[in-house]
């Protein structure tokens, strides 16, 4: 558990300094640190199964497989805000495109984890 949050909170932490850089038009920062979030994202990930190994899961509810459904929802909408932000690099026209495709994937990446935080929650520990 404590890998899992861990590598969690460095990829909310990524993930924010991508924001603001974002915002500030730090292109060359922005751009190594959303090479550096999806790493951490993908990290994340991966711990986030393993760790799921050590729960039954299927005992949570509901909830398991919505949050399976916004999981795997959330990690193709990261494809969004990269192909947007190359169109903004190419034509800053895009600029607004890519910051509605930023806030829809944020979105999800918050039910993601709420979600799964709260299957987590509602499934018992494995012996």
């Amino acid at each position: 558990m404590a890998t899992f949050l861990v590598l969690f909170a460095l990829t909310l932490s990524l993930l924010t300094g991508v924001v603001i850089t974002g915002l500030r038009a730090r292109r060359s920062l922005h751009l190594k640190l959303v090479v550096c979030a999806l790493v951490s994202l993908g990290v994340t990930i991966w711990a986030a199964e393993r760790l799921g190994a050590y729960y039954d899961l299927s005992a949570a509810g509901r909830i398991y497989p919505i949050h399976l459904a916004l999981a795997k929802l959330c990690t193709g909408a990261y494809l969004l805000p990269v192909i947007s932000g190359v169109m903004t690099l190419r034509d800053a026209r895009r600029r607004a495109l890519h910051r509605r495709a930023v806030t829809i994937t944020l979105a999800l990446t918050v039910a993601t984890a709420v979600t799964g935080a709260w299957m987590i929650a509602a499934a018992p520990a494995l012996p």
